[in-house]
């Protein structure tokens, strides 16, 4: 019987030989691959819902949390996403081969950068099906493999998504090999993949804080990654309050499982007069309020006092910690100690402050009067993201085609030589 050591160590042989040929396929056959995929799975839709029911009830039986049930379920809706996210990358530029930044130097030589595959790609993740999609389709775009090891609480949704994608591959006549999805639960898989250098370029992470935290510190690998999602909207003296209250109230109940959901609400204490209005508009919603004293006062009805440990906590749940700071100074600082560098939001008409909370606070993503929930690869016109980094080298915030790729240098002569 094939060991897990075995079994991995042949998936990652063929990812490196498919790695070879997809990188030097044109972008026209990455693109038709990408839209064979797509109809396969809109064929196939039932299909998939099906393979989705199995896992869910396995889920509930196992006793899933909340987030995690929410992130593990692909209904209609989703499936929708999926296929449009397909097509949106389909239609995107092609990022490899473009030649940027080409100059002349004084020996006569051109030098310049062109933009190449990374190789191989290992994507470890949890609970979420529609990642297996989303990373397939990146990556194909890219030039790369994949090697994709989702959850064993989403394998069935996950072996019928991998069908479909070697059926849209075979249909175009691309190595199956160009995206594999792991058929075993056995987590020593994931120990496996993350130690195979000689296949394996980078893994990215996406999940608990327990797994990515492994992940970075058992990979003899490079690894993409965040930790989590402490998120916080600051809401300045110079707010619009519809804008506050509107942003406000996305940003923490549009979907409670996501890492760009927010855990802090910041507020300016020239701005408290927002205030109830707001906390009325989230706890309507079902959310738990957990505030400061000076909060507390202001709102009685948060009745819960916010722990050091609170500030520290990414909820992934419907609870939220409020506090009142006096102005951007304070609020920077509380971000400062307190964020994972994931997506922090201002909201105020004050051109100036806004300006320099987008310059001085160190996130991955710094916006002003938006939801942090537009955190996102897809809002971000990437068509989809393999993942959010809050790392500072390679890439950084949503991470699309770009950041699958580097950089080589290229040199044009003319049979020069060094003097």
């Amino acid at each position: 019987m094939e060991s897990i050591q075995q079994y991995m160590q042949a998936v990652g042989a063929d990812a490196r030989a498919a790695s070879k040929k997809i990188a030097s396929a044109t972008v026209a056959s990455r693109n038709a691959a990408l839209i064979a995929i797509r109809d396969v799975i809109a064929r196939n839709r039932e299909m998939l819902l099906k393979a989705n029911r199995e896992d869910l009830e396995r889920g509930l039986v196992s006793g899933l949390d909340a987030p995690l049930m929410d992130r593990l379920e692909l209904n209609s809706e989703r499936i929708d996403g999926l296929l449009a996210s397909l097509e949106q990358v389909a239609s995107l530029p092609d990022p490899v081969g473009a030649i940027d930044g080409v100059r002349t130097m004084d020996s006569g030589i051109r030098v310049g950068k062109m933009r190449v595959p990374l190789g191989v790609i290992g994507i470890v993740y949890e609970s979420r099906p529609n990642v297996t999609i989303e990373a397939a389709a990146l990556c194909l775009k890219s030039g790369n493999a994949a090697i994709l090891r989702g959850g064993s609480e989403a394998i069935s949704s996950n072996r019928a998504l991998d069908r479909c994608i070697t059926e849209g591959l075979e249909q175009v006549g691309l190595p199956t090999a160009v995206v594999q999805v792991v058929d075993t639960t056995d987590r020593a898989a994931v120990g496996e993949l993350i130690a195979m250098p000689e296949f394996v370029d980078i893994v990215i992470p996406r999940g608990g804080k327990g797994l990515i935290e492994r992940i970075a510190r058992d990979a003899r690998v490079p690894v993409l990654k965040h930790l989590d999602g402490i998120c916080h909207v600051f809401i300045d003296a110079d707010a619009d309050p519809e804008k506050a209250l509107a942003i406000a109230v996305n940003a923490k109940t549009q979907r409670y499982g996501t890492c760009n959901t927010m855990e802090t609400l910041l507020v300016d204490a020239a701005a408290t007069a927002l205030l109830p209005s707001i906390a009325t508009a989230i706890s309507d919603k079902g959310v738990e309020l957990r505030g400061c004293e000076r909060t507390r006062l202001i709102v009685p009805s948060i009745t819960i006092e916010a722990s050091e440990e609170d500030w520290q906590t990414e909820y992934l749940a419907p609870i939220l910690s409020v506090r009142i700071v006096d102005g951007v100074d304070a609020a920077m600082a509380h971000i400062d100690q307190y964020s994972s560098g994931h997506t922090e939001s201002i909201v105020t008409e004050n051109y100036s402050t806004a300006m320099r909370f987008m310059r001085e606070v160190d996130s991955s993503s710094v916006m002003v009067n938006a939801s942090t929930r537009f955190a996102d690869g897809f809002e971000y016109g990437l068509g989809a993201e393999i993942g959010i980094s809050t790392d500072k080298l390679h890439a950084r915030g949503p991470v699309g085609l770009e950041g699958l790729t580097s950089c080589k240098y290229v040199v044009f002569g003319d049979g020069h030589i060094r003097q």
